[in-house]
């Protein structure tokens, strides 16, 4: 019977003959260049398609700061104030003034909630429906015209690629912090 051959003391130790690889450093502080930072990039990219967006929006004077809650509300996501809030990365003050805004063109209401006083649920008017309606043609449309000249399989690679740095960004690390890695050796 033959074994797969093992590193000098690694049977000792119960240590894996190959060492698992480590992480590779894309980039390093002597000649970092922001163009060339895939957060640069992604931040680009999602700056012209939003920018876009709100473009082709404009005849339903909606902005981005508006068509985002207005979506989510009208899918079904969220339902309440608070989920609103937390699903587009805004304090309480900020939707407040956003749905006062929203109210204010006639594409919700907010109705308090007759079990719990504390939670304030919000509806779209007809209108509100209508213009929302429209939300998924632009995106589609934009996203498309972002996307012209990919194949099916990069599609879905860049998906794959950028679902996986979510999955990094949540994972805990051991980075440290600015200050320590400065005075590293």
């Amino acid at each position: 019977m033959s074994f797969p051959s093992q590193s000098v003391g690694s049977s000792l130790r119960n240590e894996p003959a190959v060492k698992p690889s480590c992480a590779i450093e894309f980039y390093c502080s002597e000649d970092y260049t922001p163009e060339e930072s895939v957060g640069y990039l992604m931040r680009r990219v999602l700056a012209m398609v939003a920018q876009e967006v709100e473009r082709q929006l404009e005849s339903s004077d909606l902005t981005s700061a508006q068509w985002v809650p207005l979506f989510k509300l009208s899918i079904g996501e969220v339902s309440t104030v608070a989920e609103l809030a937390r699903g587009c990365h805004l304090d309480a003050g900020a939707m407040t003034r956003m749905l006062d805004r929203l109210e204010a063109k006639g594409l919700c209401r907010r109705v308090r909630s007759v079990s719990d006083r504390r939670v304030v649920h919000i509806e779209l008017t007809d209108a509100g429906r209508l213009a929302a309606a429209d939300i998924p043609v632009v995106l589609s449309r934009v996203q498309n015209a972002h996307l012209a000249g990919f194949t099916v399989a990069e599609f879905e690679t860049l998906k794959g690629f950028l679902r996986r740095i979510l999955v990094n960004a949540k994972t805990p690390t051991s980075i440290p912090p600015a200050a320590e890695s400065a005075h590293a050796t």
